[in-house]
């Protein structure tokens, strides 16, 4: 169903990076979805980078619709459905959290609802320092917060599956959660199997409906929609197209 709502606040998390905090109470799982209608504009699926009371996505300029989002400002009406998608499913022990860019949306809240800063470790990757989202959230709640960006900017220099390699060589964790590019996921996947610490982990493919009814986001006959969009790597490590390739709109294969 979809809920007509105004946004209540307008933060500017990074650069060409916004969070949108509205008035629709959201009870939703860390890694859940909403589907988000601007107005005039278009629908498309969005992680929850805040969940409660007053619930909040984080969007990044990349086409028209996050460009229309990215100017909203408080009062502005959006229309909103959901939660969507499986969320992930935080066990007990020592867990690895890893946000790619604005992967890290997503993954603060897992982060957060893990909800003791021993047991829970933060890798932060993004290509500059301007990039960088939710450190301050995540040191709030995480005793071990670590940053890489790809040009050296801040924190060390190199990618954030390196960071999260090296971490899993010094302390022992039970889970790593991860979500960000594609490419990310890929080799995150490949270390945590290098390490032998199972994982779970949030792929993005072109959602239309959210609710697993149009198929235009199926991988290896699995809706991201809504058989994820947080998949075990023993389900990823099955899928043929993942790393590979992924649907157009008009349902094309292309190269990733």
């Amino acid at each position: 169903m979809l809920i007509e709502t105004r946004v209540r606040e307008r933060i500017e998390a990074g650069k060409g990076i916004t969070t949108l905090v509205f008035d629709a109470p959201m009870e939703a799982r860390p890694g859940q979805f909403v589907m988000v209608w601007v107005p005039g504009v278009d629908e498309v699926p969005m992680s929850l980078s805040h969940i409660g009371p007053h619930a909040g996505i984080t969007v990044k300029e990349v086409g028209e619709a996050t460009k229309a989002l990215s100017c909203l400002r408080p009062g502005d009406v959006i229309g909103i459905r959901g939660p969507y998608g499986n969320g992930w499913r935080l066990s007990g022990g020592r867990i690895l959290c890893v946000g790619g860019g604005v992967g890290m949306a997503p993954i603060i809240t897992a982060v957060e609802a893990a909800g003791d800063p021993g047991r829970v470790a933060v890798a932060i990757g993004a290509r500059n320092h301007g990039e960088i989202i939710f450190e301050e959230r995540a040191r709030s709640v995480s005793n071990d917060v670590r940053i890489t960006t790809d040009d050296g900017s801040y924190g060390l220099k190199g990618t954030v599956v390196s960071l999260a390699d090296t971490m899993m060589k010094e302390k022992r964790y039970d889970l790593v959660l991860g979500c960000g590019p594609e490419v990310m996921n890929k080799f995150l996947l490949k270390a945590c199997k290098d390490n032998e610490v199972p994982c779970q982990l949030s792929l993005e493919r072109l959602m239309k409906c959210g609710a697993g009814l149009c198929g235009s986001c199926v991988i290896d006959g699995l809706r991201v929609c809504a058989d994820g969009p947080v998949f075990t790597g023993e389900q990823v490590e099955r899928m043929a197209e993942f790393g590979k390739c992924k649907r157009d709109d008009a349902g094309l294969r292309v190269k990733l």
